[in-house]
């Protein structure tokens, strides 16, 4: 059981193009666990922080080929969305 929901899960074609089904499994898995990956301190404050008061979370990642990609779950809980930076 994770820290909070994921709510509908979805991946922009740019990450679906780069990371495999299993890199997006296990990112969630932290994601939802509250290992917020690469992040500075101070942002991994604001989703601690999120997580009591109900914003926005953000965690960043790198697949095993190196390519940055974050996973936002939305204030509401009701959309998980998987995709690169320069995507968003």
């Amino acid at each position: 059981m994770g820290k909070f929901m994921l709510g509908q899960v979805v991946a922009t074609p740019g990450a679906l193009e780069v990371l495999s089904r299993e890199e997006i499994a296990k990112a969630l898995s932290r994601h939802v666990s509250g290992d917020w990956g690469d992040l500075c301190k101070e942002d991994k404050g604001e989703n601690e922080l999120a997580l009591k008061e109900g914003f926005r979370l953000l965690s960043a990642y790198k697949s095993g080929k190196g390519k940055k990609f974050w996973v936002i779950t939305e204030a509401d809980r009701s959309v998980t969305t998987v995709l690169l930076p320069e995507e968003y």
